[in-house]
């Protein structure tokens, strides 16, 4: 979406103060530990761009509360499996053996939208460790969700992900839809069916040195994750409302990941 189409969307600019004002209007409160997936573009013109809607959300949370987004960075994935775009096949040993090491404060996010990668940036965010799956946070218990992400099935119990349940956290889906729910990733772990494990390598830092570390993890599928969120929706219900120009969808996180893994078990 063009900057023109952005300002033909809105009859006014979003700013701060009107979003805040939203989230709190959708159930967003002081304290909360909130799981955002995003779309600037969704917003319509919005004054300050990813950084208003970074200040909003921390405005609405306080220092009392937690923010949390994913930061993933699929470049330092498999590049053989690369599909948009695939690499030719004699690239694939010169990149695995170039790529620089994953550093958690330098790595730029890949996918993720502009949100993310301004939010991963910002004073007192952390970001944990893992290579691809990284989720960033900010608040009272930043360091408690991100820090110890263990490598091994990286968005299973021993994620982010898993941190934001024990905490009885919501997910914020603001202009996106289940598809970018990766709370529905950690039902896929602990839902019992039978899945395709995988074998990971990836570049970190260690000591100031470049490691490539080799980790287990499952192939993941995204096919069915609006499905799945739309029958927890009919089911258990969600607050739906707008954000500026965007739908903004607000969940209870344990509750949506029990539902869904209870979903996969029989519909996998």
């Amino acid at each position: 979406m063009s900057e023109a189409d952005a300002v033909e969307r809105v009859d006014e600019p979003g700013t701060v103060d009107s979003l805040a004002a939203d989230l709190r209007a959708l159930g967003v409160e002081r304290g909360d530990t909130l799981l955002v997936h995003s779309s600037l573009s969704s917003l319509g013109w919005v004054a300050g761009g990813p950084q208003a809607v970074v200040d909003a959300l921390q405005t609405v949370l306080t220092d009392d509360g937690t923010l949390v987004m994913p930061t993933h960075t699929g470049q330092y994935t498999d590049p053989s499996v690369w599909e948009n775009p695939p690499v030719p096949d004699d690239w694939v040993e010169v990149i695995g053996e170039s790529m620089p090491p994953f550093r958690p404060d330098v790595t730029p996010t890949r996918g993720m939208g502009a949100v993310p990668e301004c939010f991963r940036n910002y004073p007192g965010v952390v970001r944990s460790e893992h290579p691809t799956v990284s989720f960033a946070a900010w608040g009272a218990a930043a360091e408690e969700i991100v820090g110890g992400h263990e490598l091994d099935y990286g968005l299973g119990d021993g994620s982010p992900l898993a941190r934001v349940y024990d905490r009885g956290g919501d997910v914020l889906l603001l202009g996106v839809g289940h598809g970018n729910n990766t709370s529905l990733h950690l039902a896929e772990h602990r839902a019992d069916f039978e899945k395709t494990r995988t074998r990971e390598r990836a570049p970190l830092l260690r000591d100031g040195e470049r490691v490539v570390v080799e980790y287990d993890d499952i192939e993941v599928e995204t096919d069915d994750f609006e499905a799945v969120g739309e029958a927890f929706e009919r089911q258990r219900g969600a607050t739906e409302g707008p954000v500026a120009a965007a739908t903004a969808t607000l969940l209870d996180q344990p509750a949506l990941v029990d539902f869904a893994e209870d979903w996969f078990e029989s519909n996998r």
